[in-house]
């Protein structure tokens, strides 16, 4: 018996879309073939969103999965598997996709609330699976519905609160659910209609006025507002104007107020009652008119000189019977100057100040627009100086200069100049500043100011201040005579000057060592001044430099020059004798030795014939014989010191004898090498080597 698979087919009954509630029918088919006919078990497996929902053993090639009322729940991907004698196979997956939702019920947990209060709602969808969303609404007459969504992740209900407003006399409610779907959105009926009778707590407020219109001011005006409620335990009455709260009672069904009507007292009125979370409000406008218009208050003059006379008048149009007063303003409160229309006074500084007048007819009171009165005393005559003290600038640095008056009533004008030139305008209190930034070479003088204030005197001037310009000081430059070299004991002049810079000048002098030793200072009216310097010593050899500044505080410093104290003439002279006789000594020295070493050399002669005679009698023309050094003598007192330890061993020794050429040295070149004046070295040239020299030496033939 053999068998294949050609394939596995699924499709859902009806085609297309399904609706909800009606009959569905998910089918499985296996396409067989088989080399006879013989019957096999087939076993069906169905999976909805790879969750099982079906299972079927039959000989039959095909499986049914009957839903007899589809529900949106049932919406999903279908896939069929087949399995027979150990083969395993699987179908397409189709999306099956059941549209509509059932029909939800909405329950509320009140039939009747009063105004203030919750109604608790539920909404269900029995034969729904979720997540879904929920939606409900509140439903006015003439208004469009309030809607509030609620998305439910585990559960097919949902419960929504709303609270009850004052105006919501009779409402109603529903509800409808919403699921996602791979097209969109689906979407039920609209729920049952509940209906709530909503009942008030206490009726809109009743506002009157007495008298109710043709208010004027000065009339007595009273306000009166009501309710009636079922329960007065928790009512406010509370009675505004424009935000302001003018009168209120609480547990009482009606609140008063009176007042003495005034033409600000126009406007909105508001009554409003209160309890728990439901407020009514009731509003009226209300116009009061005119009784008399506002007083105004004209002055002769507002800007005057002091002890000139001002006059103050206070009237009302079309009106001339009024109780005025006329009063000046300050911080501490208003000051009454006088209960009359009319105030005339002298003036003085202390009467600038503003100043009002007041009129009452029949209890009403009114004020006029308050009136400015400014009282001038002349300047004094203004003092110009410079901020820093001293009437000095260095040039091209800033000026600044201050201009100021110790009397006059502000605000003063101040101007300065330059010259003949305006440079500015300041308007201030007692005084002003002006930065001058180009100050030149000439600029040394000619600055004043003006001062003015609203007084009729005028201008005042002040005196011409003059300012002197300090040039900075420039290049200093330092010299000496004699320059360079200076004999021990002589005097020295050093000159510092400098190219440009203003009188008077510091010049210091430096003397560079391991630290800045100061030398000599002096102050001078002149770019120069000149040091003397007694009696130079071999220790004021060293760098020299000179410092220069002035009033512009700025040190300028010049090069070094560099001074040798050398030897005077007469010290070299005695240097010079000392030398000379040194020669002359070593020179007989020489000349002791080279007679001694002279004999000697005959003597080896005649005890050695066997010498050639033209050695021994060469001439001195080949230069100085050179018959000692301390080479040779050493040699002569060590073999003498050698013999005389030896004893007879040494004499019984064998004699040779030798010629030796040594190069020609100069017995004075070493002692004279190093000479010191005042802890200064003297050098001498070592005089020129000419040829060598011959000398003979014995040498004795001994066992060391």
């Amino acid at each position: 018996q053999v068998f294949t698979f050609n394939g596995v087919e699924i499709k859902v009954e009806p085609h297309g879309k399904v609706k909800n509630g009606a009959p569905m029918s998910i089918i499985c088919h296996a396409d067989i073939s088989k080399n006879s006919d013989f019957q096999l078990q087939y076993n069906f497996t169905i999976f909805k969103d790879r969750k099982l929902v079906f299972m079927s053993i039959s000989d039959k090639e095909d499986a049914r999965y009957e839903i007899p009322v589809a529900k949106s729940s049932d919406t999903g991907d279908y896939e069929c598997r087949v399995k027979a004698d150990r083969k395993l196979v699987f179908s397409r997956t189709i999306y099956v996709w059941v549209a509509g939702m059932t029909k939800p019920i909405l329950t509320a947990d009140k039939k009747e609330v009063l105004e203030g209060e919750v109604v608790k709602l539920r909404c269900e969808l029995p034969e729904e699976v979720p997540p879904l969303e929920f939606f409900f609404r509140k439903i006015k007459t003439n208004s469009e519905p309030i809607e509030k969504r609620v998305a439910e992740q585990n559960q097919n209900f949902s419960e929504m609160e709303y609270f009850v407003e004052a105006g919501d006399n009779i409402l109603q409610f529903d509800c409808f659910g919403k699921r996602q779907v791979r097209s969109g959105w689906d979407s039920s009926q609209h729920s049952n209609k509940t209906l709530v009778t909503v009942k008030e707590p206490f009726i809109r407020p009743t506002l009157i006025t007495r008298p109710s219109n043709n208010i004027t001011e000065g009339d007595q005006i009273e306000f009166e507002c009501s309710t009636v409620a079922a329960q007065m335990r928790g009512i406010e009455i509370i009675f505004q104007k424009n935000r302001t709260i003018l009168n209120s009672v609480r547990d009482k069904k009606f609140l008063k107020y009176s007042t003495i009507a005034t033409q600000e007292d126009s406007g909105e009125y508001l009554c409003k009652v209160e309890q728990g979370a439901v407020s009514k409000t009731t509003k009226m406008n209300v116009f009061v008119s005119e009784l008399f218009p506002k007083p105004t208050l004209s002055a002769s003059m507002t800007k005057l000189d002091e002890s000139k006379d001002l006059i103050l008048n206070c009237s009302i149009n079309s009106l001339r019977r009024a109780n005025f007063s006329i009063l000046r303003k300050s911080s501490s409160g208003d000051i009454l100057l006088k209960k009359s229309r009319v105030l005339a006074i002298k003036v003085n500084v202390n009467d600038t100040g503003s100043y009002t007048c007041k009129a009452e007819v029949k209890g009403i009171v009114k004020e006029s627009k308050p009136v400015r009165i400014s009282v001038y005393a002349p300047v004094s005559k203004p003092t110009l100086s410079v901020v820093s003290g001293s009437p000095e600038v260095v040039l091209g640095k800033p000026l600044q200069l201050i201009c100021h008056s110790v009397m006059g009533t502000p605000p003063i004008t101040f101007t300065f100049y330059k010259g003949d030139e305006i440079k500015k305008n300041v308007t201030n209190d007692t005084y002003a500043t002006f930065l001058d930034e180009d100050i030149g070479l000439n600029d040394n003088g000619g600055y004043k100011c003006d001062a003015r204030n609203n007084h009729s005197s005028g201008v005042k001037t002040s005196n011409i201040l003059n300012v002197t310009v300090i040039v900075p000081i420039r290049d200093a430059s330092l010299g000496s005579v004699p320059y360079g070299e200076v004999e021990v004991g002589s005097d020295t002049a050093f000159l510092c000057s400098v190219k440009e810079g203003s009188w008077p000048i510091d010049f210091k002098f430096f003397k560079k060592t391991d630290r800045e030793v100061l030398l000599h200072e002096v102050r001078e009216y002149s770019d120069r001044t000149i040091w003397h310097k007694k009696t130079m010593k071999r220790k004021d050899t060293g760098t020299y430099y000179c410092m220069a500044s002035n009033r512009a505080s700025v040190d300028v410093r010049s090069r070094p020059i560099t001074i040798s104290v050398i030897l005077a003439a007469w010290q070299k002279g005695v240097i010079a004798a000392f030398v000379l006789t040194a020669m002359a000594g070593a020179g007989a020295v020489a000349l002791w030795w080279f007679l001694r070493k002279k004999k000697k050399g005959n003597e080896c002669s005649a005890l050695a014939p066997n010498l050639t005679s033209e050695k021994l009698t060469r001439p001195p023309s080949d230069g100085n014989y050179y018959s000692g050094s301390g080479y040779i003598e050493d040699n002569e007192n060590h073999m003498k010191s050698t013999d005389e330890s030896k004893g007879p061993d040494l004499e019984s020794a064998e004699v040779d004898y030798t010629e030796v050429e040594v190069s020609t040295l100069d017995p004075h070149r070493e002692k004279l090498k190093n000479i010191y004046i005042d802890s200064v070295p003297i050098h001498f040239p070592a005089p020129e080597q000419k040829g060598t020299e011959t000398v003979y030496s014995e040498i004795r033939k001994t066992n060391n």
